[in-house]
């Protein structure tokens, strides 16, 4: 793989769990996942429908494709934290992104994503915000691979997941030119 494919795949770079966290770094993970919706909003408001149709690169989604996969992603990140403080470890539901990323409301105007975002993420948040230590440590156990994962890992993942879409929307409008 190039160095350039890769550069544009990860453009922050790939995501490397904390095996251990301090409490500082739970709050700075809660703001990243609190102010990506209104930071998404900025960056895809001005998009014409074209722009919006652009992949982020070559055989990658467009711009309109990653917004709703954000959505879909996210929820089901929520959706997870809720099922690991109230399951004993539970197995979550595994989905593949690829077929949800070409589902007809994919197709949609994004600020249908990205309205839910907006609740969503307040949700998580005020969700996030009222967590002891105890259940930051709760996990929950990935069908496909069979890694658990503990909340904590979660939310840095997570706020690293929007940085990351962010940084292909971001790096495109950079390389075309578009304000």
């Amino acid at each position: 793989m190039s160095l350039e494919l890769t550069d544009l795949r990860y453009p922050i770079g790939k995501f490397s769990p904390p095996e251990h966290y301090a409490q500082a770094e739970m709050d700075a993970f809660v703001d990243r996942i609190k102010h990506f919706p209104a930071q998404l909003e900025k960056e895809v408001a001005s998009l014409t429908e074209e722009q919006l149709d652009t992949p982020y690169r070559e055989g990658g989604w467009t711009v309109r494709q990653v917004v709703h996969h954000l959505a879909d992603s996210h929820m089901n990140a929520y959706i997870r934290f809720k099922w690991a403080l109230t399951e004993e470890n539970p197995v979550i539901k595994a989905y593949d992104e690829k077929k949800w990323a070409d589902t007809p409301e994919t197709k949609a105007l994004v600020q249908l994503s990205v309205a839910l975002l907006k609740a969503l993420h307040d949700k998580w948040v005020t969700l996030a915000r009222g967590m002891t230590a105890n259940q930051w440590a709760s996990l929950f156990t990935h069908p496909q691979t069979q890694k658990t994962f503990r909340l904590y890992q979660v939310a840095g993942m997570y706020a690293w997941h929007g940085d990351h879409h962010l940084a292909h929307i971001t790096s495109l409008k950079k390389r075309m030119n578009w304000k």
